[in-house]
Parts: structure tokens; sequence; C-alpha cells
């Protein structure tokens, strides 16, 4: 059985009006949104398992005609789940299917509603199309606020493909297997006093309080970090699963769906230029591995 079709994208509510500090408006801009071959968009690889990866934030690249306009932070990327094509490569032996993104965040955030509604009410939102780091610094130069018809394209040329290829994969995995194991693999700074309070943990497990994911495939990957004793972790703590998590999971229909967000102190460097360390990361990617290897056992074990 194939599995539903998403619904037509919502209409992109207009950005709130800043208040401006002098009479002159701030600026609007509008860019160019050219077409793009889809191997330009994302890296996708099949695989046979009953595992689809999918790293949304994994992109770092601005397009040229929205380069000029952004802040020199900006143009750093810096809020990219850097290395985790890197960091995930036992994807290969487990047959998984891996899809990640090309396009940084700060183009469109992925792993948001096309709608923009908050995944977290009460909390700050990131936004779809970001004008703030993590740490509420400009995006743009002159706090410029990018335009409806800007936001539109962007979701058409970048957003809408990537969730199409998502779609696709996971069609095709259900109607191979009868089960599929969506795993969401994310990182981030270890310490962001704009998003959350102190010092994450260093593994965040979400399903969307389990509704994403059936308890037993949960229970597996819980039963992994049980044994872990070098690194602190939490399920459906601070970070609950993200709009990927949250849509596409559907344990009724037998598509399970686990987002890890990992402190990215585990595996490098914090600050620019954001480095890799092959002496953390060697020393977590085998906790990571059994978790997606407990998760596709159990995925498995349903598959009809």
């Amino acid at each position: 059985m194939q599995l539903s079709r998403p619904r037509a994208l919502p209409s992109i509510r207009a950005p709130q009006r800043r208040r401006a500090i002098c009479r002159s408006p701030l600026p609007r801009i509008h860019f160019v949104t050219r077409s793009f071959p889809l191997s330009d968009l994302f890296h996708f690889s099949r695989g046979t398992a009953p595992l689809l990866i999918s790293i949304p934030h994994l992109g770092s690249q601005i397009p040229d005609a929205q380069r000029p306009h952004m802040t020199p932070l900006g143009l750093q990327s810096g809020d990219t789940d850097w290395h985790l094509d890197t960091l995930y490569q036992f994807a290969q032996a487990l047959g998984a299917s891996v899809l990640g993104a090309r396009y940084s965040r700060y183009v469109v955030d992925l792993n948001r509603p096309p709608n923009d509604e908050s995944l977290y009410p009460g909390q700050t939102k990131t936004g779809l199309c970001p004008t703030q780091t993590f740490r509420g610094e400009a995006l743009y130069q002159d706090d410029a606020v990018l335009t409806d018809a800007e936001r539109a394209q962007r979701l058409e040329a970048y957003w809408q493909p990537y969730h199409a290829q998502l779609r696709s994969e996971l069609d095709r995995i259900k109607a191979e297997h009868g089960a599929v194991l969506l795993w969401e693999a994310h990182s981030i700074a270890s310490v962001l006093p704009r998003l959350f309070e102190g010092k994450l943990p260093d593994l965040n497990i979400g399903t969307s309080d389990g509704a994403a994911c059936a308890p037993d495939i949960l229970a597996a990957v819980q039963a992994q970090l049980d044994h872990c004793k070098d690194y602190t972790w939490a399920v459906n703590g601070r970070f609950k699963g993200g709009y990927i998590t949250r849509h596409y999971g559907s344990p009724a229909d037998n598509v399970h769906a686990i987002q890890l967000e990992m402190c990215q102190s585990t595996y490098m460097d914090e600050t620019y230029p954001y480095g890799y360390r092959p002496d953390l990361a060697d020393r977590v990617i085998p906790v990571v591995q059994s978790m997606v290897e407990a998760a596709l056992k159990q995925t498995r074990a349903r598959q009809r």
C-alpha cells in the first residue's frame, strides 16, 4: 500500500512587521531563484534495507543571488549540521538509503512546516526562512526582511524537491518491505542560551512523544542508551522531533520516524571553522550505529 501524498502547501504567512527605530522602512529583498537539477539540491543514494537516513541540515551552500545580501556570519552557515555524512558512513554497510541537503538551512529550513508554524509553542522560533542565527545574530545586512514572493520561491525551489524525494523513497521502501524506519540525523551546538538553558544532553532522541514511532522500536533504541556510560542523553526532552519526524512518522502505517539530535561537542569543534574531530567521533560513532541497528532490527521484525 502506498503512503498518502502530502497535502497541498498552505499559504505562507506574511512576516511579522518589526518596530523600526526610525521612520525609514526596513529594506525588503527579493532574489531571483533559478531552477536546479535535483542532483544539485541534495545527495541521495538508494539502499536495500527498510531504512532511510535523512540529513536535512547537512548543506552549507548559499545561492549566489543571496550571498551579497548576507552578513559575514550568515555566509559561514554556522548552524549547519556539520560532518554528519562522515559520521554516518556506516549507513552504507547497513543497506540504508541516505538523503542529505546541499543548501544551507539559512536558505530554507527543510525540517520546518511549510506554513512556518511553531513546532515548540512558547519557545524561541528559528523559522522556515531564518533571518537570525541560533544565537540571535543577523543573517542579512541592514536587518532586511524577505518578501513573501521570495519565501514562496524558496519553498518551491528547495523545500518541495527534498520532501518529494523523501516521500518517494519512503513509498518505495514501504512497498518493498512492508515497513520502513526513517532516521532523522541532526546535530547542534551544545550550549545555545537563546534556545535552551544550560548544556544540552549529548544525545537527544525525539519521536513526537511516541506519536512517530512504535514503542518497541523506541525501547530498542533506549536499551542501547541504557548501556551508554560516556554520554548524557534524553528521550523526548527539549527535542521531540522536527517537522519531518512528526509529519512522516505513522506507526499505524508501519512508518516509524526517530530523530537523533547530537551535541556537536561529541564529534567536532563547535567554533569556526567547525573542524571534524576523529578522536571524538570514533568514540561516539559506535553508540549511534548501535541505536540505528537496534531500531532497524525491530523494524525488520515488523515486515510483512
